[in-house]
């Protein structure tokens, strides 16, 4: 079975639409930053620390305990999700706790995880 490549047989370009979508496209920057937010919800081992730290804030310790890794790797994790703006951290102590950034973390979250539950994906 052969399968349908999306083309332009006509090559008409409407130039109308193309002026309409112009005017909504997003610039280069924030394209990238974008793409780099979703890239680092990528990760399983990221997208479960997201999880988990959409209930509440959590130390690097019980982060590790509850997915079964070293803090260290947890650590790294948590690095690339603070310094994307993702999760951020404050001290008590000698503890190190940690949350999401703001409510738009978690309603990003909580859009995939409703659009996965009603869209089938292969695998």
């Amino acid at each position: 079975m052969s399968q349908l490549i999306a083309s332009c047989e006509d090559n008409l370009i409407h130039e109308d639409s193309v002026r309409e979508a112009q005017r909504n496209l997003i610039d280069g920057l924030t394209a990238t930053r974008l793409a780099q937010i979703f890239g680092a919800l990528s990760d399983p081992t990221r997208v479960r620390i997201i999880s988990a730290l959409n209930e509440r804030e959590l130390c690097v310790c019980d982060l590790a305990a509850l997915l079964g890794m070293t803090q260290s790797a947890i650590s790294h994790q948590l690095r690339l999700l603070r310094t994307l703006g993702l999760v951020k951290h404050h001290k008590d102590g000698r503890i190190v706790y940690y949350e999401l950034d703001d409510e738009h973390i978690r309603d990003l979250f909580q859009r995939g995880v409703e659009h996965i539950t009603h869209v089938v994906l292969p695998g």
